[in-house]
């Protein structure tokens, strides 16, 4: 905590670090202690008990988020013409193939999703080794491999979020703002939970959710009690 600026050891004096809070009681913490001068990002950490090195305990997929995440998400679609106009059409910020793989190669990533179609896949391939490591592949595992582009963009627009477990077994999602009402933010994280809870792989043994945080971008967290908020899963 040394390193903590005077704002923050402010902030983990208001609750009980060592308790666990039912999901209400949490976003009310959280959304109190959201002072900063922006509105701050509602967050929310899940570590699992899996091990992501072996491909069949690799928790990865989409969520729609009912409330949506407050953020106005860039959407690239790289497909040919006429598609790129449906894409346009449906609200992507930009469309296109053989100029946006261009300006990919020359550094250019100003976007939060990018979609594709099928029949241009092999020209995204050959741009892979720059969208990978930036997680904006296109993936058919996830949706953002289709020809139904109008219906893939709407989705993206209106909340849809990908999520995926990094190698320490953990998953990390922004699902709101804070300035949400508390009943959202507890929509929009239970909506997240069930999918991650959900998508539990087979092969995954011993306790599943080892232990879920919610935060604000500049706040501290709070523990969830994570037996309480799966009785909320439906």
């Amino acid at each position: 905590m040394r390193n903590r600026g005077k704002r923050y050891q402010a902030l983990i004096k208001t609750y009980d670090l060592s308790n666990s809070f039912d999901i209400r009681e949490a976003i009310e913490i959280v959304k109190r202690n959201a002072n900063a001068k922006f509105d701050e990002s509602f967050e929310i950490s899940i570590n699992l008990g899996v091990d992501p090195r072996k491909a069949d305990q690799m928790v990865r997929g989409t969520v729609s988020l009912p409330h949506g995440t407050g953020k106005d998400v860039r959407v690239l679609v790289l497909c040919k013409t006429p598609k790129d106009q449906e894409a346009l059409d449906a609200g992507a910020d930009h469309a296109g193939l053989e100029d946006y793989i261009e300006k990919i190669k020359g550094g250019w990533a100003d976007v939060d999703v990018i979609v594709a179609t099928p029949d241009v896949m092999g020209e995204v391939g050959k741009i892979g080794r720059i969208l990978g490591p930036r997680g904006l592949m296109p993936n058919p595992k996830v949706g953002t491999v289709t020809f139904d582009i109008e219906k893939t963009v709407k989705e993206l627009k209106a909340g849809k979020i990908e999520y995926r477990v990094d190698k320490t077994g953990n998953i990390h999602a922004a699902v709101g703002k804070c300035s949400f009402s508390p009943e959202q933010l507890a929509n929009n994280a239970i909506t997240f939970f069930s999918s991650i809870v959900k998508a539990k792989p087979v092969s995954a043994k011993g306790k599943y959710v080892k232990s879920v945080h919610i935060s604000s971008t500049m706040g501290p967290s709070v523990k969830i009690n994570d037996l309480t908020f799966l009785q909320e899963v439906k």
